[in-house]
């Protein structure tokens, strides 16, 4: 007969890589180091006044459900723990370089979306925060079509791009410890308004033409 059990010096391996793991982890954990996946909020309902039926509003929705499934959205301020309100999203162009011909032939495209999170007694959890990101695109105004299209294809990434920043500002520590701390906080004095807004408000895409620019050129 043979003997298969694990020879004395592989048992001791195997204990010593399983005391190393756990050693590992006690190590992370107490550096406040976390796996990557999910943030709870400290909040089970979020109100918030951007539109559910816009993609930038359903967008949000998702990502914090999917980082704090716990959290769920309510149509109703009142009904609410915690309100992230939108204050302003404003988008904008900027010439960045002239050609030879006096041609704009790169613009810088900026967002500019600023908003607040408070809790169900008005205290600001986050205060009035704004969040810029922007991109330089290449233009060529012979092709008024297609760059619209360009222009509002990056616009759309730079939402996409906001909305995860957006959650990562929710879900740090400093909202955590705010929420926990909530007394001690300001209360947002201007009584901000916290009505739903329209789908799309403040998602209009600048473009460096107007309406009859274009129609000249027949690209509409």
């Amino acid at each position: 007969m043979h003997d298969h059990r694990p020879a004395p010096h592989t048992l001791s391996t195997r204990w010593l890589r399983g005391l190393a793991g756990l050693a590992l982890c006690a190590l992370l954990a107490a550096c406040g180091f976390h796996l990557r996946g999910t943030s709870p909020l400290p909040f089970d309902t979020l109100y918030t006044n951007i539109a559910e039926n816009s993609e930038f509003g359903a967008r949000l929705r998702r990502a914090v459900m999917a980082s704090s499934p716990h959290t769920r959205f309510v149509d109703s301020a009142t009904d609410a723990e915690a309100k992230l309100i939108q204050l302003s999203n404003k988008q904008s162009l900027r010439e960045l370089s002239i050609n030879s011909s006096g041609q704009v032939d790169e613009y810088e495209l900026n967002l500019d979306f600023s908003f607040q999170l408070t809790d169900a007694k008005g205290h600001l959890l986050l205060p009035p925060t704004t969040i810029h990101t922007s991109r330089d695109l290449p233009y060529d105004p012979t092709q008024i079509q297609a760059g619209a299209g360009e222009i509002g294809a990056q616009f759309q990434e730079m939402r996409k791009s906001l909305v995860d920043r957006i959650v990562r500002r929710l879900t740090s520590p400093e909202v955590t410890k705010a929420y926990q701390n909530a007394a001690a906080l300001p209360v947002d004095e201007n009584q901000t308004d916290t009505a739903p807004l329209q789908p799309g408000a403040g998602d209009d895409v600048p473009t460096p033409w107007t309406d009859s620019d274009a129609a000249q050129s027949g690209a509409f």
